[in-house]
């Protein structure tokens, strides 16, 4: 067993890019090595902003044993009179067999080869390349005259398996046994020696040390390369670059900025506002973190807190320092990629740079503050929405009509005027120079500008809160107005690019379409919204005076869209798929909160030992109901069986709980009615002859089961539940 090394070295790389590039690093190194049958251990990858690597452990020294069959012609065909056919005998040469070791099974011929696994090492080159050529990125670039495209150009490749250099090249630049060390920190030969207690253990260790720089330094020349160092196997991977200064272990990597902004801010008189992004951020920027602070003028606290740190955070990659209240100290931490040396100048220059940010800030809002945000209604018309669709003062008139019919159509208790308020003055915002500079900030400034103006509290939140939730698990609105508003919003942007021919196709989705989507329904969901959805997809394309026409076509269209992104939220919490069907099969319903608590009872139920009797019971009635002809009403004087009887009395007791039940949209209390009508209805099947000859009979029957279908099958189609 050996560990396979796979180093890729690049120019830096974007940031947010890493995290994919390595969870697609290492599934495709599991991939590709079972697709060729290599067996290993476990594969762990590492990445830094100059590096993408991978380390398969336990790889074995030779591939796996195979059987192969290939399905050949039936016996008779093959042999007659036991004697092998032309049909035979071409098929054993065109499988690479002797025809006498053919084998008949199931009345065919059958080819089997067993071949013998090859050595791993005669793999390793075209496997390498394969995963280093099937690699994907958002986005890719050429350099030099290759015309292979890379996420940044490729500078080295380390390449080991065992202490054994694997043959790789791609665009001029071989593989080999050395890697990059950090750019600018260099490991001392005289520091390396001053861990030893004996000056013999010293003067060996300087002499080692001092070799391996003459042979770095050596390498670097001869590859082209700046600082390599040796790697002498894959066991030495990490503590070879780590002793050069470069921490490849992100998680390890990730950790230790969090410990070091914790702890500085803690010494400052604060807390550090550790967001998880800006954090994933800064760990893909950096080889070998160190935290430092610095410090801003105490003037710029006058701003608004968001003013101070979204050029903090979204700008420079500050982490931001709070006091114990929550409020802004005139203090920041950022990661330098280095060491301890000199950080007061390294502060001093990121003062500097921050000082202009903020000054910026400070202009804009200043500026801004000599209009109210009413004030900027006219310039709206400045803004285009969408072409053909007018501009964004004919969207803010549009979302107050929007935002009354959905407060109408849920029977919302709120201020009329309030809400309309919010929703003529939401987008004005985006005309600001604060908003213009920093587009992070819409929303927020103009929360801070209605509540400047004297608008109501309700007006400034629901102004900030209807454009939440932003991003995959960033907040959701805590208002009714900011809800409404923000449902109206999102709505009416889907209705409007869809009328336009523009819906999200494949990965394409320039309009974020699918985020505003699954935000609509998890605002909906959270705030218990019964809503009926085809209505105000109607009412929205209504008010872009969308022709009739059109209408009937992309409400459909738009439902399903947004359908199915509740069908993947489901999913993503867990639901079965075929629950999930069951509850959509009602292509009527349209009120998505009814459709979550019937998923969620449903999926619940059919773990429960009551589900396989109930899904027997309602697929028998299912199936009989297909064969009814004519909707009939059921008569009593009909049923010539006890068990009919039984079966109805039972279905009317049943109906009049599942009607509260459903009322309430409690789901589990209808299933709960839906198991009490197994017994009878397996009493009725053993008793009952429900296609009988007497066709008053056959239909009073068959009106019955439509009656006991309508319980059983009130949730979702049971049908749909696979057993």
């Amino acid at each position: 067993m050996e560990k396979l090394l796979f180093e890729i070295g690049t120019e830096e790389m974007p940031a947010n890019f890493m995290p994919g590039i390595l969870v697609q690093l290492k599934e495709l190194a599991e991939k590709k090595m079972t697709e060729l049958r290599i067996p290993f251990e476990a594969v762990r990858v590492y990445g830094t902003p100059r590096r993408m690597t991978f380390i398969a452990d336990g790889v074995a020294e030779a591939q796996a044993d195979s059987t192969v069959e290939a399905k050949g012609p039936s016996a008779k065909i093959a042999f007659v009179n036991g004697s092998p056919s032309k049909a035979a005998l071409g098929f054993a040469r065109g499988q690479g067999v002797d025809v006498k070791d053919l084998v008949v099974r199931d009345n065919y011929v059958f080819a089997v080869k067993h071949l013998e696994g090859a050595p791993v090492k005669d793999l390793l080159p075209g496997l390498l390349m394969d995963i280093l050529t099937s690699l994907n990125f958002p986005k890719n670039m050429r350099w030099a005259d290759h015309e292979f495209k890379f996420v940044r150009p490729i500078r080295w490749l380390v390449a080991l398996f065992g202490n054994e250099v694997v043959p790789v090249e791609i665009t001029g630049v071989k593989s080999g046994k050395f890697s990059r060390g950090h750019r600018f920190l260099r490991a001392s030969a005289v520091d390396a020696a001053k861990g030893h207690s004996s000056f013999t253990d010293a003067a060996k260790e300087l002499f080692s040390t001092a070799a391996t720089k003459v042979k770095n330094t050596v390498a670097s020349a001869v590859i082209g390369t700046y600082g390599a160092v040796e790697i002498p196997n894959a066991d030495a991977y990490e503590k070879t670059l780590y002793d050069n200064f470069v921490m490849v272990d992100q998680d390890a990597r990730r950790e230790l900025i969090r410990q070091q902004v914790t702890e500085l801010a803690e010494i400052e008189g604060g807390h550090a506002e550790i967001k998880a992004d800006l954090l994933e951020e800064v760990n893909y920027l950096v080889e070998w973190p160190t935290a430092l602070c610095g410090r801003f003028d105490e003037k710029f606290l006058s701003l608004p807190k968001e003013c101070i740190i979204t050029p903090m955070r979204e700008h420079q990659r500050y982490f931001p320092v709070l006091a114990e209240d929550g409020t802004l100290l005139n203090k920041f931490i950022t990661v330098r990629n280095g060491g301890k040396e000199h950080l007061e100048i390294v502060a001093h220059g990121n003062e500097r740079v921050l000082r202009a940010r903020l000054s910026d800030a400070e202009f804009f809002f200043n500026e801004d503050r000599k209009q109210t945000l009413a004030d900027r209604l006219e310039k709206l018309k400045t803004v285009s929405f969408q072409e053909g669709l007018g501009n964004m003062n004919d969207k803010s008139n549009r979302l107050v009509q929007a935002a009354d019919m959905l407060a109408m159509a849920m029977n919302a208790k709120v201020d009329k005027e309030k809400l309309d308020r919010t929703a003529l003055l939401c987008k004005c915002d985006l005309v600001t120079g604060m908003v213009i500079e920093f587009t992070e900030l819409q929303g927020v400034m103009g929360r801070e500008y209605a509540k400047l103006d004297g608008e109501a509290p309700e007006v400034a939140l629901g102004i900030f809160e209807h454009y939440l939730p932003r991003f995959a698990g960033d907040e959701l609105p805590s208002t009714d107005i900011g809800r409404i508003v923000g449902i109206a919003d999102k709505l009416d942007n889907i209705c409007a690019t869809f009328s336009r021919g523009l819906a999200p196709t494949g990965s394409q989705d320039p309009y974020a379409l699918r985020r505003q989507a699954l935000g609509i329904i998890n605002i909906i969901l959270a705030a218990n919204y019964h809503v009926p959805m085809y209505k105000l997809i109607a009412g929205a394309l209504y008010l872009l005076h969308i022709t009739p026409e059109n209408t009937g076509k992309l409400v459909p269209q738009i439902g399903e869209f947004l359908k199915q992104r509740l069908r993947n939220l489901l999913i993503d919490q867990g639901i079965r798929y075929d629950v999930i069907d069951a509850v959509l099969a009602d292509d009527r319903n349209d009120d998505f909160a009814d459709i979550y608590k019937r998923a969620v009872a449903l999926n619940k139920f059919v773990a429960s030992e009551e589900a396989p009797a109930l899904l027997q019971a309602a697929t028998r009635v299912a199936n009989l109901c297909k064969k009814i002809e004519e909707e009939t009403a059921i008569n009593p004087q009909l049923f010539e069986v006890e068990a009919e009887k039984e079966l109805h009395a039972a279905a009317i007791a049943s109906s009049k709980e599942v009607l509260a039940a459903t009322v309430a949209y409690d789901y589990a209390a209808v299933l709960t009615e839906a198991v009490k009508l197994v017994a009878p209805i397996n009493k009725f099947f053993d008793d009952v002859m429900v296609m009988a000859d007497d066709a008053r009979v056959k239909n009073n029957r068959l009106a019955l089961l439509s009656a006991v279908k309508d319980i059983t099958h009130a949730v979702g189609d049971l049908n749909a539940i696979v057993q």
